[in-house]
């Protein structure tokens, strides 16, 4: 079984954490993965502040493991949730879109590890010179918001430039891809597509059915000239984003198609005009399973790779 540093660092027992998902990620999904040996994630995202301690509430009567939760820097819920995860004693916190420099003080005061989501070189340097315990680099292949380099060229290259644990994420959904990032370097994986289908995870069946369905050409990025890229499988919401790009049209008619479409597709299984976010390797997952068993088949698949392997290089 693979023993890499991040499994000492979080006191879990495969290196593999579950995406912070916005509208996704609750109390459910977060404490099957913890469960099952890896590291649950509640998204705090631009959720009510009270539902975020709630559910970690929640959480902690459904695992006596470590779990953490996602806060996204820019929302307007940031210095709320970070408070919050002080008073709660959550143990991690991942971190996207911003800097969590103003928070790092009291985050480490209270024993928190931090681990923000990068997708660049400059960023993870950065990160690493304002406390960060470790990076997840994701890459273009990802679900919801993204960067422009792909998993595969990003990692080594965060690799050579930090000290701290590199996480790999973006296009990892089996033990084949935990195999390959741990030879680009990395300490473990971030998996968010493939937890989309977890028995645990509450989002609506059309949605899960939907990334089941998905053939490998099936993702597509939208809002590439507002500056925020999205992943998410193709649809009439996707098309109609699409021709809003060839129109040339305003940032507020971005805003204004894309105002309410996550949980559209999320709570009310809309996936024609909802916002059906996930990654390129959703043409890879065939079936709804448990966090254990997904956990578990990953991580067997893993280790018979990296065995098969090294005769091969011997």
């Amino acid at each position: 079984m693979l023993k890499l540093k991040l499994c000492e660092i979080l006191g879990i027992k495969f290196p593999i954490i579950q995406g912070g998902m916005a509208w996704i990620a609750d109390s459910s999904l977060a404490s099957a993965v913890s469960n099952a040996g890896g590291l649950g994630l509640i998204a705090g995202a631009n959720a009510d502040a009270e539902w975020v301690r709630q559910e970690i509430r929640k959480a902690k009567e459904m695992t006596d493991k470590p779990f953490g939760v996602n806060i996204m820097l820019l929302s307007s819920n940031a210095e709320e949730i970070a408070r919050i995860v002080c008073e709660e004693g959550v143990k991690v916190v991942t971190t996207g879109a911003g800097n969590p420099g103003k928070y790092m003080d009291m985050w480490k005061k209270h024993g928190i590890k931090v681990i923000p989501v990068v997708a660049s070189v400059a960023l993870a340097i950065r990160m690493e010179r304002a406390g960060a315990d470790a990076v997840v680099v994701e890459g273009c292949e990802a679900g919801g918001h993204i960067g422009e380099l792909t998993t595969m060229t990003l990692v080594p290259q965060v690799v050579d430039a930090v000290n701290i644990p590199v996480i790999a994420a973006g296009g990892i959904g089996d033990g084949r891809g935990i195999a390959a990032a741990v030879m680009l370097g990395a300490e473990g994986v971030q998996v968010g597509t493939r937890f989309l289908v977890a028995k645990e995870c509450n989002i609506h069946q059309n949605y899960k059915d939907r990334v089941i369905k998905a053939k490998d050409i099936d993702t597509v990025v939208t809002g590439r000239v507002t500056g925020h890229p999205v992943r998410v499988i193709k649809n009439k919401l996707s098309r109609q984003f699409q021709l809003l790009e060839k129109e040339g049209a305003s940032l507020e008619s971005y805003n204004e198609l894309g105002r309410g479409a996550l949980p559209k597709a999320v709570k009310d299984g809309d996936i024609e005009f909802g916002s059906v976010m996930a990654g390129q390797i959703a043409g890879l997952i065939k079936k709804e399973q448990s966090c254990f068993e997904i956990i578990s088949e990953m991580f067997d698949e893993a280790d018979t790779v990296i065995k098969t392997l090294i005769p091969r290089i011997e």
